[in-house]
Parts: C-alpha cells; structure tokens; sequence
C-alpha cells in the first residue's frame, strides 16, 4: 500500500469518527419532539457501525504499513 493510499484511508476514517461524533453529540442534545428514542436508537446503531467500519480500516492500513516497512528493511 502506497503512503498515499494509506494517508487517503486515514482520513477517510478520522472524517467519519469526526462526522458521527458530532452528529451523536447534536442528536442527544437537542430537544426536538421528532428526535425520539426509535430515532436516537437508530442512529446511534448507525454510529457504532460506521465507527466500527472505521476504526477497523485505520487498523488495517496500520497492520499493512507496518508489514510493507518490515518487508523492505530485510
């Protein structure tokens, strides 16, 4: 994997944490009558996914960056 694949997945992953960070923090605070407990259960499961989602790609591009240094340097 290129570094520039890498820094792409990265940031692809550090947006969508950042994205549902926010979007979760403004749900759970705002009062609106239509933001009952099926829509904040909805979205928070859809939360967990994507964060999920991303925190496995981060990894992935760690574990297969860390491989392709050691592949080089022997």
């Amino acid at each position: 994997m290129t570094r520039r694949d890498a820094i792409v997945l990265r940031a692809f992953a550090g947006w969508t944490v950042y994205v549902w960070v926010t979007r979760m923090w403004n749900i759970f605070r705002d009062d609106d009558p239509k933001h009952g407990a099926a829509f904040k259960g909805v979205h928070t499961v859809l939360a967990v996914v994507s964060v999920t989602f991303a925190v496995a790609a981060w990894k992935i591009v760690t574990r297969i960056r860390t491989r392709d240094r050691v592949d080089v340097g022997s």
